[in-house]
């Protein structure tokens, strides 16, 4: 099952030391590997680029994605001549971040959602994509010297799903057809939500002041969130309930995600977060997460994350593979 990511807990970051020293505990008992070029063949990221020579330690949080992310840079990596030591799968935000600004690390992905609110510590999300990137990008390197590199159109975020046969017999595609059911046939409009979520201004309080609905206590269930998407899928007891956009079972089970047409959840794109002093001499690293980045879409991300958490794939070989698929590696 894939673990929710805990980006998204917009409560204040711990303290820098306590973040250092969990990060200090991690490097310390966190088994990392190391690998050599000499086993990825180049591809199309290797036509005029190379880092030969280079060597870099590469990091990354917990959960699925995040896991997927970590080898596909590290074969990327390779495939142009680096050296990559390997520190996938560090437990928590906080404490990956800390291991990036600590020097522990030197890159690994993360959400413009989590480093403006957990990080530069705004309160308020900003809508727009393209803004929200632009203005982590440039508090990021002026305070925290961090280089953001292309971020993805893929947005890891919360949404509301429905199983798609459901939604097209109820004619529900976006939040506000949602909330119009929810007045005129309650009983279909029945809701699935984690416990968090059911409290979290974020979450489903702000959504119901956001599209003006409130759905009944009779139609509200609170279950697990891994429980929520095998619910909705089986409509039982929900028709619709709280998921993640990038999630693997969102293909698997056929759901749909209900197009947020008030721009209501926080925006999470992924990029790749550099140290600047590492990306001062090694400026290459821009030309291999471009084309990375583009390609990884929210549904690319769904049957990434659905080949790990739903077939039981290995994240290593699934990052692999989609790799050559693409023709980025040989």
């Amino acid at each position: 099952m894939r673990l929710i990511p805990r980006d998204r807990l917009h409560t204040a970051p711990k303290t820098l030391a306590i973040a250092l020293l969990a990060a200090a505990l991690t490097a310390a008992c966190f088994s990392s590997s190391s690998s050599s070029a000499s086993s990825v063949k180049g591809g199309s990221l290797a036509q005029g680029v190379s880092l030969t020579g280079a060597t870099f330690t590469l990091g990354s949080k917990e959960f699925t994605e995040q896991l997927v992310l970590c080898h596909i840079t590290s074969l990327a990596l390779q495939s142009v001549g680096a050296t990559v030591r390997e520190k996938c799968g560090l437990q928590g935000s906080n404490t990956t971040r800390a291991a990036l600004t600590s020097g522990s690390t030197d890159m690994y992905w993360e959400y413009t959602g989590t480093a403006w609110i957990n990080y530069l510590g705004h309160t308020e999300p900003i809508k727009d994509p393209a803004q929200q990137y632009n203005s982590v990008a440039q508090e990021d390197l002026a305070k925290n010297q961090v280089k953001w590199l292309t971020a993805s159109p893929a947005n890891d975020t919360y949404a509301i799903g429905v199983k798609s046969s459901t939604a097209d017999k109820l004619g529900v595609k976006s939040i506000s057809d949602y909330a119009r059911l929810v007045q005129t046939n309650p009983s279909d409009a029945s809701m699935c939500v984690a416990s968090e979520f059911a409290g979290r201004s974020d979450g489903l309080p702000g959504l119901e002041k956001a599209y003006g609905f409130t759905v009944p206590s009779a139609g509200l269930a609170t279950l697990a969130e891994g429980a929520i998407y095998d619910a909705i899928s089986k409509g039982n007891p929900c028709n619709f309930g709280e998921i993640t956009t990038t999630d693997g079972r969102i293909q698997a089970l056929g759901l749909t995600v209900l197009n947020d047409d008030k721009e209501f959840f926080p925006v999470y794109n992924p990029a790749l977060t550099v140290r600047e002093s590492v990306y001062k001499d090694r400026q290459d690293l821009a030309k291999i997460a471009e084309p990375i980045a583009a390609a990884l879409t929210n549904e690319e991300f769904q049957r990434l994350n659905g080949d790990v958490d739903v077939k039981g794939k290995d994240p290593e070989k699934v990052a692999q593979d989609w790799l050559k698929a693409k023709g980025f590696i040989g």
